[in-house]
């Protein structure tokens, strides 16, 4: 895993060369946008028992098949290892987030994961719905305007968006 920082140079240190000056735009950007991304890992990582929570809760009312005897989370040691995992996926998306780089989010949570599931039965269509309902609940916490940098988050938001949607495509 690299940060933004090591990511450029390394790049830059195997090709000789010196940091070009659209890479050190680049960087400018990622730092002068560092307290909001602070700011959005911040209440992400403060709120994830809720982010979690209630995104199972949304996803058993819309597939409520998965609670029910014989589903996927039915029994409560099943229960449990789903929202460990939605918990796990979460944590892994603060972590790309505050890089600003996807990679550990990649190698070290979905790397495998599809065929992971895919060996213990656990359907990928409803993890990736889960996914989606923590996306939407996560976004809305870190985007609260109240208390937080001001500025325009777009940019950001769209990054962390990007997150969630490569964690649901690399279940489904």
């Amino acid at each position: 895993m690299f940060d933004a920082y090591t990511k450029v140079v390394s790049q830059a240190d195997a090709r000789g060369e010196f940091l070009s000056g659209d890479q050190l735009d680049a960087l400018s950007r990622f730092t002068s946008e560092g307290l909001k991304r602070s700011d959005a890992v911040n209440r992400m990582t403060g709120n994830a028992s809720k982010i979690v929570s209630d995104a199972a809760r949304a996803l058993f009312a819309e597939q409520p098949q998965l609670i029910a005897p014989g589903g996927n989370a039915y029994t409560n040691r099943r229960m449990a290892a789903c929202l460990r995992d939605m918990e796990i996926i979460l944590r892994y998306v603060t972590y790309a987030t505050f890089t600003g780089d996807a990679s550990v989010l990649n190698d070290r949570c979905l790397n495998g994961l599809r065929e992971t599931y895919a060996a213990l039965g656990v359907p990928g269509a409803s993890v990736a719905a889960g996914v989606e309902k923590m996306k939407a609940s996560a976004l809305s916490i870190a985007n609260d305007p109240a208390n937080v940098t001001q500025g325009d988050c777009s940019s950001l938001m769209s990054e962390i968006s990007s997150y969630f949607d490569l964690a649901a495509a690399a279940v489904a």
